[in-house]
């Protein structure tokens, strides 16, 4: 070879490490379609009838995270998801098919989706090994463990991460055989700087714990899987072993993606249109014989709108029943006094239903039905400034419920456990939670005016 073709090769091949990381990740999603290729040549149920299920499998091992690239590719701590997803739409087969040619589909595409996968890592593997296919990393904590985990990743090249470099505060513990390039709250620029795709959080030697929760949530935009070593990993989690990661022995708990995703966002912005715009049909004579009965009690227009902080740098105008006849200074005044809220007014704002309106404002895009409280913009900047990771619940569309209110954080309570359980929600939302959010709102507004007293006075 001449050295004008060896210049040519080794070009080539710094390319194809820059570009192929990414094709990497998509070796399972691939190898699943091939499994689930076989397995309908070899059962036959109709070329229609197979692309359902392969469309029906094929989802639920997205949603239970089995697309995702794991550092430690052993197939065998993700049999029991993929016989699940393989074996869930066998009743939606069994409708339009023999069940003889169902139940033969769903045995080959299990045993073949499996196989497919295990051939599909081994390659994965012997890729990492010649260093193709390789990930560049981050380590947080360039403490002894985390230089222990740099160490093992450079030991074990098959894992198929390449770390970087540390991301600390103060000196390091012992000499490291990578440098330190600055401090957590770097993360975000480094990562972006040197094309990072993996994020390994270790024990940091002089971050704190509650400034680096903020450090990593504001990575999340970053096109990077995060994973967090958990203080006492030598103790066995009651986590799910298909949704555990490990490096050479050590667990690694990776953080969810859900909520970032767009696919997250639009079914979340799909919910709220659809439900919104048939609670709000179905709701809509209570809310007219609502309207109707505050402008005969007090003479003033029904309807009452406010600046609300509803998402992160957003301020609508959100929508009310107007529930006090006189109130000076509401957008900076904390409570109202009982003389300005009349008895059908305390009646609406402890059962909830002067906030019917809203409905409105979530079918326009402006809220949510289930998120964290919207708050005045006064409020909500004073917050801010007093209370810890206050800011972190703008994350998400403020919503008319939340966790926060139906776990009795409303009225004149705590803000600082309101924004704990809003951010509870932020990290783990998902469909489900909101229906059960909703489901235990219903409940409560059916019980709170007839179980106890109505307070005389509350926050606007």
């Amino acid at each position: 070879m001449t050295s004008e073709q060896a210049l040519v090769t080794r070009r080539a091949g710094r390319s194809l490490k820059v570009t192929m990381p990414a094709a990497g990740r998509l070796a399972l999603p691939a190898a699943d379609v091939l499994g689930l290729a076989i397995a309908g040549a070899l059962s036959g149920p109709g070329v229609l009838v197979w692309t359902g299920y392969a469309a029906a499998v094929l989802l639920l091992l997205a949603c239970a995270g089995q697309h995702r690239l794991r550092i430690c590719l052993r197939v065998s701590d993700q049999a029991d998801r993929i016989g699940a997803a393989t074996v869930l739409p066998l009743l939606g087969l069994l409708a339009v098919v023999p069940s003889g040619v169902a139940v033969s589909l769903v045995v080959w595409s299990a045993g073949l989706v499996f196989c497919c996968r295990v051939m599909a890592c081994a390659a994965l593997r012997a890729a990492h090994r010649r260093d193709w296919l390789t990930e560049p990393a981050l380590i947080v904590g360039a403490g002894t463990f985390g230089a222990y985990v740099a160490d093992l990743l450079r030991a074990h090249p098959e894992l198929g991460v390449r770390p970087r470099g540390f991301l600390d505060d103060g000196p390091p513990r012992r000499d490291l055989s990578l440098p330190t390039l600055g401090s957590p709250a770097d993360l975000a620029d480094v990562a972006n700087r040197m094309g990072i795709r993996r994020i390994i959080v270790c024990f940091s030697t002089e971050y704190r714990d509650e400034d680096l929760v903020a450090v990593v949530r504001a990575s999340a935009p970053l096109r990077a899987d995060v994973c967090v070593v958990p203080r006492l990993y030598e103790l066995g989690m009651a986590v799910p072993r298909g949704r555990l990661d490990e490096i050479w022995g050590i667990p690694l708990i990776p953080l969810r993606q859900s909520r970032r995703s767009v696919a997250g966002r639009a079914g979340k912005r799909a919910f709220d249109v659809v439900a919104g715009s048939l609670l709000l049909a179905v709701l809509s004579p209570l809310l007219l014989g609502l309207a109707a009965v505050v402008r005969l009690r007090s003479g003033q227009s029904p309807l009452f709108r406010q600046a609300r902080v509803t998402g992160e740098g957003r301020v609508v105008p959100i929508i009310k029943l107007r529930t006090l006849t006189a109130h000076a200074d509401h957008d900076t005044r904390w409570t109202s006094a009982a003389e300005h809220c009349d008895r059908f007014g305390r009646v609406l704002r402890a059962s909830h239903l002067d906030e019917l309106p809203q409905l409105v404002n979530v079918i326009r895009g402006q809220m949510s039905l289930v998120g964290p409280r919207p708050e005045r913009p006064y409020f909500a900047e004073r917050f801010s400034r007093e209370i810890s990771r206050y800011d972190g619940r703008t994350r998400m569309p403020a919503g008319m419920t939340g966790w926060a209110q139906v776990n009795g954080l409303n009225g004149d309570t705590s803000i600082f456990e309101r924004a704990r359980f809003d951010n509870y929600y932020v990290e783990y939302w998902s469909i489900w939670l909101d229906l059960v959010t909703l489901a235990r709102t219903v409940t409560a507004v059916a019980t709170v005016p007839f179980v106890r007293r109505t307070p005389p006075g509350g926050t606007p």
